[in-house]
């Protein structure tokens, strides 16, 4: 986490405008529900979003340590949650820096049943297409093609 951790405190001003974008699309189609958990949550501007009971799950102490919500420092492959814990599961531009097959298996552990998510990869990372496929997959979602830099995949309601 070097790399983030060094561009903390400027990140905000690199990104904001570009994940509030995001976050505005996938808003067009989901209604989250609390509690949601917000899997490499950056600085908190997705958890903040939606305004509903959230919780941080960033594995930077220093990209996190300004948000004001509850947060927790882990890893989208081990989610430090019992089982069936959210109602709601987003990821904006980080499971592409996860070990996949890990991460769904967590994320599936922690879901209730009805769960809505909402993930975005970034379509430049190496491995983009494959986790792409992977999350609709394994979550049944729907892709949204109205980001240039990002696959936005959600929930079909």
């Amino acid at each position: 986490m070097g790399y983030y951790s060094s561009i903390a405190k400027g990140y905000n001003s690199l990104h904001k405008e570009e994940q509030l974008r995001k976050l505005e699309i996938i808003a067009k189609y989901i209604t989250p529900k609390a509690p949601l958990l917000d899997i490499g949550a950056g600085t908190g501007i997705s958890t903040s979003f939606f305004k509903v009971k959230a919780i941080a799950l960033e594995p930077s102490r220093e990209m996190i340590k300004n948000y004001k919500g509850e947060k927790v420092i882990a890893k989208a492959e081990s989610i430090p949650f019992p089982d069936k814990s959210f109602n709601t599961i987003i990821s904006i531009t980080a499971l592409h820096h996860a070990d996949i097959e890990k991460a769904i298996k967590e994320i599936k552990r922690v879901s209730n049943d009805g769960c809505i998510y909402a993930f975005t990869i970034l379509k430049k990372a190496a491995n983009a297409v494959e986790i792409k496929e992977k999350l609709k997959k394994a979550f049944n979602l729907k892709e949204v093609d109205e980001d240039e830099k990002d696959y936005i995949l959600i929930s079909k309601i």
